[in-house]
Formats: C-alpha cells, structure tokens, sequence
C-alpha cells in the first residue's frame, strides 16, 4: 500500500518504510531531522519537467502525462517502492504546499495503475 506525507508533517510509526521521491532536498530541513528509508532522486521529474509545470494546476494533466513517459523510461527507477510495497505500507514523502498536484502524487497514481490497482489517495 502507498501512502503520502509532507516532509514538514511529524513522521509516526505507521508510515511504514519513508521515500523522499524529491529530486531537490526541501528548504528548511535538516538532513539529520528528517527519518527516511531512502531519497530517491531518480524517481522524481526531470529538472526541465518540473520547471515547466512550476506547480501549475492548470498544467496537470499534461504534467502526469509528460511524467508517467519519464517514468516509464526508466521503470528501474520505481523498482525499491514497488518491492518495499509488496511488504507493507511505504509513504512517498514530498515537499509541495500543494497536496493534490505534486509529483508524489502523480508518482502514486502511476505506481497503482501499474499494479492493477486503483487506490484512494492516503495522507497519512
């Protein structure tokens, strides 16, 4: 199961394995003060992807779409959340003001329509 969270929401026990999947680290946050698995820069949108969309909700379809190609390009890239998936809960941890038009969203929905399996978007 996939779940989301802010990188300044408080971590909790019941977030399973945590994967920052932010290509930049987050402002205002120390590396020692935020518990993850993992960061897993490769598996966030290109540089030039995300300074097109720019947070643009107008831009989110084509957003999704334009990610979801990079993300199939490198199908490696998805490959540790769908094997810590398969054990438990994992909670894709992001850094956007924005908790519906994001990356970790997008990667969410990726992921679950690539297993089969559409799911409510959790925010833990």
């Amino acid at each position: 199961m996939l779940a989301l969270k802010r990188v300044y929401d408080k971590t909790a026990p019941e977030d399973g394995v945590r994967f920052l999947v932010e290509r930049l680290w987050p402002r205002g946050i120390k590396k020692t003060d935020l518990r993850l698995d993992d960061w897993l820069k490769d598996v966030a949108p290109s540089a030039a992807l995300r300074r097109w969309f720019s947070h643009d909700p107008q831009k989110w379809t084509e957003f999704q779409k334009r990610y979801s190609a990079e993300l199939d390009s490198h199908p490696e890239a998805c490959e540790q959340i769908r094997s810590a998936a398969r054990h438990g809960l994992v909670t894709l941890v992001y850094s956007s003001h924005d908790t519906e038009h994001n990356n970790a969203v997008a990667l969410k929905e990726y992921l679950s329509a690539r297993t089969g399996k559409k799911r409510k978007l959790n925010h833990v």
